[in-house]
């Protein structure tokens, strides 16, 4: 398997032997986050703190303001250089380690609390600042611009695409408390989109969508079954709403492509299910044409995580590699990640995304190289 490792600019940079760790784990790339949303980041390699507070989304390349329309990303406070990851990119090249540039899209709140018009709205009315959406002209030219200036005098051998698509209602949110209280069902019903822009692409009546969403997200979270995966709402009007979802994130990803050109590889984060919202947004039917790989979210240890490889790698064309995104730093260890990793590689997995070589210290570092050692050995 190839191995992508992830982290970020000050993991890099302020964090004594970070290329040597990289080199010991013999990952293929790192991939620095270029931009990114907010976060308290961990940093348990510093001598001198415990921690990033990243307070916002920013861009961790210089912000020039020629570049960017009304939609502009903010500068990070927290960091002393102006170009913390092209910094990084640079001393990973020094080190003789390949660099990607790790890009988050529409998950932005600070843009979305400062501009609701261009975030997502529910079929409540109810705008969600930290989902910018694809329909939205102005958020496209932005996601465009978020790729050609992360990109700009740096060598990369590989771009990673997060929340290259639509975000939704249960992705995390400052000091989130909703977890566990919808149902798939529902969460699914409330991550619809419903926005001036949305509904314009709808070949139906907008005020009737909306109220029959609202009507359906009712039912379900008043019916009180939180394992609901189903909902009975009319395969019309979820085939509407879906193809306008689908035509906007297409719009968005070919923006971004177009900017990013034929040189550096093309990985994609999403999933096979088209009505999935978040980091790794439903695939569209073009989407696994335009890139060359795709990644699944498979934090959560075991055969659910097995079998939907094996169902992307059987879906997907052969051109196109399946990578598998795990996390070794989880609240729980995984149990026998090594173990794990070579079923993921022998489920069709060609590559392994390693989350994450800054946030985890010398307590999860055997658990690093055990990930490798066994994506390896299929």
């Amino acid at each position: 398997m190839r191995v992508t490792g992830y982290a970020y600019p000050w993991d890099v940079l302020d964090a004594p032997g970070f290329t040597e760790r990289a080199a010991e784990l013999e990952v293929d790339e790192v991939a620095v986050a270029v931009s990114y949303h907010s976060a308290r980041a961990a940093t348990p390699w510093s001598a001198t703190t415990s921690s990033v507070i990243a307070r916002h989304a920013a861009f961790y390349r210089p912000v020039k303001e020629s570049a960017w329309g009304r939609l502009r990303p903010a500068a990070p406070d927290w960091t002393t250089a102006e170009d913390s990851a092209g910094d990084a990119v640079r001393a990973l090249g020094d080190a003789g380690i390949p660099a990607a540039a790790w890009l988050v899209f529409t998950h932005n709140s600070l843009l979305g609390t400062e501009h609701p018009e261009v975030a997502v709205r529910n079929c409540f009315g109810e705008v969600y600042p930290w989902a910018l959406c694809p329909a939205r002209e102005e958020v496209r030219e932005y996601a465009a611009k978020v790729a050609a200036e992360s990109v700009r005098d740096l060598d990369f051998r590989s771009v990673v695409l997060e929340a290259c698509g639509p975000l939704g209602a249960v992705h995390q949110h400052q000091h989130e408390k909703t977890d566990g209280v919808w149902s798939p069902a529902a969460a699914r019903v409330l991550s619809i989109c419903c926005c001036d822009a949305c509904a314009a692409q709808w070949d139906a009546d907008a005020d009737e969508i909306r109220a029959a969403l609202a009507a359906e997200a009712r039912r379900l979270i008043t019916s009180g079954d939180l394992g609901a995966v189903d909902d009975e709402l009319a395969p019309e009007l979820k085939a509407t709403v879906l193809a306008g979802r689908q035509r906007s994130t297409d719009a968005l990803r070919a923006g971004v492509l177009a900017e990013l050109g034929s040189g550096p590889r093309l990985v994609l984060h999403g999933a096979l299910d088209p009505w999935v919202t978040g980091a790794l947004p439903g695939l569209t039917p073009s989407a696994p044409g335009d890139v060359h790989s795709v990644v699944l979210q498979c934090w959560a240890p075991g055969q659910a995580s097995v079998a939907a490889v094996a169902a992307a790698r059987a879906a997907l064309p052969s051109t196109v590699d399946v990578g598998a995104y795990i996390t070794a730093v989880a609240a729980n260890p995984v149990p026998e990640i090594d173990r794990y990793t070579a079923e993921l590689a022998g489920a069709g997995a060609a590559e392994l995304h390693l989350y994450h070589l800054g946030l985890a210290g010398a307590g999860r570092w055997a658990d690093l190289r055990a990930a490798v050692r066994g994506g390896r050995t299929v």
